[in-house]
């Protein structure tokens, strides 16, 4: 399904108790197939409870580079579920991951 330069990254964030992702995972998780060699974002998937809530983010995040600034601006404008600033820091957190791997020579 993957080529083998996409990586497979995991943010995560807390959540509020009365959030139903405390509940079911207790905490807020991102993951994210990344292209190594390009930074775009090939599929997503996250702890929601909710599938519509998967089908979204993923549509807000595939095909666009894990690098670009305007994706947390597009949650904060797209996204109004109760867990929005949980899916920020765990984009964050990818991002951050990201920038860490990628700055890794490659093993050949």
């Amino acid at each position: 399904m993957f080529h083998d330069q996409v990586i497979y990254i995991i943010g995560d964030a807390q959540v509020p108790q009365n959030n139903p992702i405390s509940k079911q995972y207790n905490q807020f998780f991102l993951g994210v197939a990344v292209d190594r060699t390009n930074g775009i974002i090939v599929e997503v998937d996250c702890s929601a409870t909710v599938e519509l809530t998967v089908k979204f983010i993923r549509s807000m995040l595939v095909n666009r580079r894990i690098s670009d600034e305007k994706i947390i601006q597009d949650v904060q404008k797209r996204y109004f579920g109760s867990s929005q600033k949980a899916l920020i820091v765990a984009l964050k957190d990818v991002q951050r991951k990201y920038s860490q791997i990628t700055a890794l020579p490659t093993s050949t």
